[in-house]
């Protein structure tokens, strides 16, 4: 087994599936047996997930909403989104979970305490991390990589809807843009390629944690990573830019 310990990172996009917003049932289902997939082999699992499907910056910029209050309502949105998680990861299997929240929401899930945390995943609990780190002005990927380093986690898996891994340039307006199959920190952040906000870059290569950059659309993409195949794009320190 090539991890033991990951963060998963999920974006509200891949809630809603084939939506443009809401919960799509089917991609709902999907997510909760690729995850219980990754629980049944014994990995220890935490999970951070978006907000885009009930909630989107945009849309707070086009209604005159300030910033820190529009981040706010996208803190709530994850807080939704987990909620949602944890009852059909419960439903569908036999898992213990626990969403654990950066703003306190006692009633319906626990705050987000670090030992505790570890505690959970040690006794083989998924956790659903919310409500990023509870501040303004940073999206979901900066928490997600903040989260999987205080957890001790071996590597983040980043689940992208839409797309396969890391591109030289954008697919979609770029017939001769290609996909890395490894490519060095450095080079995301020189070339500003779209794996994860560069905050989020930046913190990861400083603290030397790989990620996985990969199409969540794929069955088993979650097991074949942790088994130790080559799925997506892997984004580390010292490896060399790599493309298929």
């Amino acid at each position: 087994m090539r991890y033991g310990r990951v963060l998963v990172k999920l974006s509200g996009a891949a809630i809603a599936g084939s939506k443009a917003f809401g919960f799509d049932p089917v991609a709902l289902n999907h997510i909760a047996d690729e995850v219980l997939s990754l629980h049944q082999m014994g990995v220890q699992v935490g999970v951070v997930v978006g907000g885009g499907n009930i909630f989107r910056g945009d849309l707070g910029e086009e209604w005159g909403i300030e910033r820190a209050e529009a981040d706010a309502i996208g803190m709530m949105a994850t807080v939704t989104n987990s909620l949602m998680l944890r009852g059909v990861l419960e439903a569908r299997g036999d898992a213990e979970v626990r969403v654990m929240t950066a703003i306190p929401i006692n009633s319906v899930a626990e705050p987000f305490i670090r030992l505790r945390a570890l505690r959970h995943l040690e006794r083989k609990l998924i956790v659903v991390l919310a409500a990023g780190t509870g501040n303004p002005y940073v999206t979901t990927d900066y928490p997600a990589v903040q989260r999987a380093l205080e957890l001790r986690c071996a590597a983040i898996l980043s689940a992208k809807h839409g797309t396969d891994g890391v591109y030289s340039s954008d697919p979609r307006r770029d017939p001769s843009a290609r996909r890395y199959r490894t490519v060095a920190y450095d080079t995301v952040i020189r070339e500003n390629l779209k794996a994860m906000d560069q905050s989020a870059v930046l913190l990861a290569r400083d603290h030397d944690i790989p990620i996985h950059v990969f199409d969540f659309d794929r069955p088993g993409a979650l097991a074949a990573l942790c088994e130790g195949k080559d799925v997506g794009t892997l984004v580390a320190n010292k490896v060399d830019d790599e493309f298929e």
